[in-house]
């Protein structure tokens, strides 16, 4: 007869043979007090490798490429040569080369320009456009589309335009303006690329103002109106505070944008007439890859200019969102 073997439902079970219990295997961890699940840390590890990877090669290590070469009298056809110099090619921006003033000086004037134009043309649109108007969508689009055309393109269309013998010429001697050498005339060449860039890119920014605008809760006019508030109280006082994040953002990459300003002189004036229109990064350009081939001095220039556009960059942010609030 079979052994029968019984078991009391009070007593706990036996672990099973060959060792203890087994721990359960974590399903989260913490760090920095937050609780973090293990399984979709692998997820996003396994999304995030090829982009950090493709980071690393692509823009952190010529990063750091460009700031050792800064530090180096390097010749882009023979870098194996290049050979630490040290702090001389700074000596050499900030006391030997007049042409670093001059092409910080343009940077400077050109953005201290298109920045503000820029800013009040596209929140002027997006002011207009955040209406009823008739035909609302046709006028987006037409605003839009110079933004969506190559630089290069516009910078061609804009050369033809303003020649000598071009339609805007013409059209001041039938009214009898006599012919204008807009980019040749050392006085004029830098504001007329501050009049394209600023109708170029006020379409985008525009853009980025309505969707601000969008945002902002009717019932604050509403009470606005009832307060008896007119159109300019409520525009300097609801409007424009509501939106200030937008403000601050637009501001910053405009002011970023200008900066690198390079292409409009790089095709309509090639940096002239007599270094009118010569930026900052077109002279970096210049020195490393045009004419002198020089990439210790470019990159030393690059590292320069770098650290003045972040600390008016972040200066500027800090000041603008000293209060966001409505």
């Amino acid at each position: 007869m079979e052994k029968v073997e019984t078991f009391d439902r009070n007593e706990s079970p036996r672990p099973p043979q060959g060792g203890g219990t087994r721990k359960p295997k974590r399903a989260h961890y913490k760090l920095f007090g937050q609780s973090y699940s293990v399984n979709d840390t692998k997820v996003g590890l396994a999304f995030l490798t090829p982009a950090l990877i493709l980071g690393i090669i692509f823009v952190v290590a010529p990063m750091l490429i460009s700031l050792s070469y800064a530090f180096m009298e390097a010749d882009i056809s023979n870098l194996g040569a290049a050979k630490w110099v040290w702090f001389a090619n700074f000596e050499k921006a900030f006391l030997k080369d007049p042409l670093f003033w001059t092409a910080f000086k343009n940077s400077v004037v050109f953005t201290v320009c298109v920045v503000p134009i820029q800013l009040v043309m596209a929140f002027g649109l997006a002011l207009i456009l955040n209406t009823n108007l008739k035909g609302n969508t046709f006028f987006r689009w037409a605003f839009f589309v110079p933004v969506m055309l190559s630089l290069a393109v516009t910078s061609m269309l804009w050369m033809n335009l303003l020649s000598s013998d071009g339609i805007i010429n013409n059209l001041f001697q039938a009214i009898g303006i006599p012919k204008q050498g807009f980019l040749s005339d050392p006085k004029q060449a830098l504001f007329v690329i501050v009049f394209i860039s600023a109708w170029q890119g006020a379409g985008y920014q525009m853009l980025i103002f309505l969707s601000g605008l969008k945002n902002v809760p009717k019932e604050i006019y509403e009470a606005a109106s009832l307060d008896g508030a007119n159109k300019a109280q409520t525009l300097f006082h609801i409007t424009i505070p509501a939106i200030k994040p937008t403000f601050s953002f637009v501001f910053v990459t405009m002011l970023i944008g200008a900066f690198r300003l390079i292409t409009q002189p790089m095709i309509m004036t090639s940096g002239g007439p007599d270094n009118a229109t010569l930026t900052m990064s077109y002279y970096i350009y210049n020195n490393g890859v045009e004419y002198y081939n020089s990439v210790g001095y470019s990159s030393a220039i690059a590292l320069i200019y770098t650290v003045f556009m972040a600390a008016i960059a972040l200066t500027s942010r800090k000041f603008l969102e000293k209060d966001n609030t409505v």
